[in-house]
């Protein structure tokens, strides 16, 4: 043993730092005979996974868990695609939602009230799972969907030019923002946006920002962009109720841009309040060509990550080392400048998800997680095409970092998303192949005990509370591994009757609190060796 530790010290100094306190829980591979792509991994609230992206099925695959029978009249492009997986990486359900032509989804996000709501493009006309007709061109296709996948509502929205929907949140009052790309002409419009002079465009390709009620209702659109093209990248909700944008620029001041890009290409942040009108926005960037990919709420403002080709110019203080950077900003709530810094792997380094590991008052942020791949320029490195990790502290410091393999790997893989759970383990998922157009889903689950010994524990944890009609238990023993425990839970009401049991292996756990009358309960949680209580309140 201690032979083997050394050894591990002896590669961790080798590799500069890299960690090897992660280790594979498992992996899953969902397999296919074409090119799929994966754009999401959703973290529920009971801690299970849906993987989400498109796929064009093979005669020899399965449809059943299709969204209706009607699907059996298959599509020969590419549908909506999701698993579902357990906590343990095991299949709960799969479905396809599928139109008559190439249909790709692209964001996916968690509803408060249980489920999903799905954001994509849509290529396709009235048929098969599609309930509306063809704008246009392409549209957004959006779908909502309960936590078994089954189809709750869904809309069509767009012109007769071209839309691609690329983000989605949900608001503080239920409601949803959709965020996507059109190419709407200048001063043009179509249907509904003929009687709002402000929805038009103003360039090559513009952003389109759409505000929904819960149930779908359009609330307002917005046209964000300058006289070339703007492509929104990613969409975060803000504290406030509003939305903060990531925009790839390379417009400069003019149509609804108030400010000058620095180089060929910027990040570009927009600020929107609750009802979607514009607060502020900011430029970061230098002389050359700066890609924002993603976004994160931290405790004192935001975090801009993407990849950088620009030295020390504009407004980049931080040079590039080797090919394309990674270079993360930090601003405060109103888009003023923190910090940034650069990070280099070698080749194209293209960063993919980002998380902040935040403190339990939400005061501090205790660390930075960062998730993508390096594309080789040039000569090829060992680790190109390989998923890698970076770990960060509250102040962008690199602490570690580490190429993840999985239980295999093949020759080219491409990551997707990466996710910070709360237990301190770590999802990532995308694609795998030996070859370009046979790309299948890896999905990883890590442990690692440094992120792990950041995360402030609780015996048990009851949410929501109180509650109207499910509630999840989640166990925080010390040791506690998933899978390899049992553990009962049990509601009492106050004066001590026994009114529930569940029996469980998992780490959190969902309990129907709806055969429960209003007051006050306790939720008592017993394993071989702990025991650990909670009171509830039923609302």
């Amino acid at each position: 043993m201690k032979k083997d530790y050394a050894g591990a010290l002896l590669l961790c100094a080798l590799l500069g730092g890299f960690s090897s306190a992660q280790e594979v829980v498992w992996q899953k591979d969902i397999r296919s005979s074409t090119q799929d792509f994966l754009s999401q991994v959703v973290t529920t609230i009971d801690q299970q996974y849906l993987i989400t992206g498109s796929s064009i099925r093979g005669n020899s695959q399965k449809i059943t868990g299709s969204s209706s029978p009607a699907t059996s009249q298959q599509n020969n492009g590419y549908d909506f695609h999701l698993v579902k997986l357990n906590q343990q990486g095991e299949e709960v359900w799969e479905k396809y939602f599928s139109g008559k032509n190439h249909d790709f989804l692209s964001a996916t996000v968690n509803t408060q009230e249980g489920g999903f709501l799905l954001a994509g493009s849509s290529y396709s006309g009235k048929g098969l799972d599609k309930k509306d007709d063809s704008k246009g061109g392409s549209d957004f296709w959006l779908i909502r969907i309960n936590e078994f996948g089954d189809e709750l509502w869904q809309k069509t929205i767009g012109s007769t030019a071209d839309e691609e929907a690329k983000a989605v949140i949900q608001t503080t009052d239920m409601g949803f923002f959709v965020a996507g790309n059109t190419t709407l002409p200048f001063g043009s419009a179509q249907g509904k946006q003929a009687q709002d002079p402000k929805i038009k465009g103003y360039g090559s390709k513009d952003v389109l920002v759409v505000r929904l009620d819960k149930n779908g209702k359009e609330l307002s659109q917005l046209i964000l962009g300058g006289k070339g093209l703007d492509e929104v990248e990613k969409m975060i909700p803000t504290k406030d109720g509003g939305v903060l944008l990531g925009i790839y620029s390379r417009s400069n001041l003019g149509g609804s841009k108030d400010t000058e890009n620095y180089g060929e290409g910027d990040y570009y942040i927009v600020k929107l309040s609750n009802t979607g009108q514009i607060q502020w926005e900011k430029n970061f960037g230098g002389k050359g060509d700066d890609h924002v990919r993603t976004l994160a709420l931290t405790s004192t403002g935001y975090l801009i990550g993407g990849e950088s080709r620009s030295e020390r110019s504009g407004n980049k203080s931080v040079g590039i080392e080797e090919g394309t950077d990674v270079w993360l900003v930090a601003i405060d709530l109103n888009g003023n400048e923190q910090w940034q810094k650069s990070y280099n792997f070698k080749n194209r380094d293209v960063l993919m998800g980002m998380s902040v590991l935040h403190g339990s008052d939400d005061k501090t942020s205790k660390g930075i997680l960062l998730g993508g791949y390096t594309q080789a320029e040039g000569r090829i490195e060992n680790d190109d095409e390989t998923f890698w990790m970076l770990y960060l502290d509250q102040n962008g410091n690199e602490q570690w970092r580490k190429h993840v393999k999985g239980e295999s790997r093949k020759r080219e893989e491409r990551l997707s998303d990466i996710k910070l759970n709360r237990d301190g383990s770590i999802i990532l998922a995308g694609t795998s192949a030996e070859e370009l157009g046979k790309e299948n889903w890896k999905i990883v689950k890590l442990g690692d005990r440094q992120v792990d010994q950041l995360i402030e524990k609780q015996d048990i944890r009851i949410y929501p509370n109180p509650v109207t009609d499910y509630v999840y238990v989640e166990l925080g023993f010390e040791g506690l591994r998933e899978g390899a425990f049992e553990a009962e839970i049990a509601v009492y009401d106050m004066g001590g009757r026994k009114l529930e049991t569940v029996k469980t292996k998992n780490k959190i756990t969902k309990i129907n609190t709806q055969p429960l009358i209003q007051g006050a309960y306790l939720v008592v949680v017993k394993t071989n060796d702990k025991t650990a209580n909670a009171k509830l309140i039923k609302k």
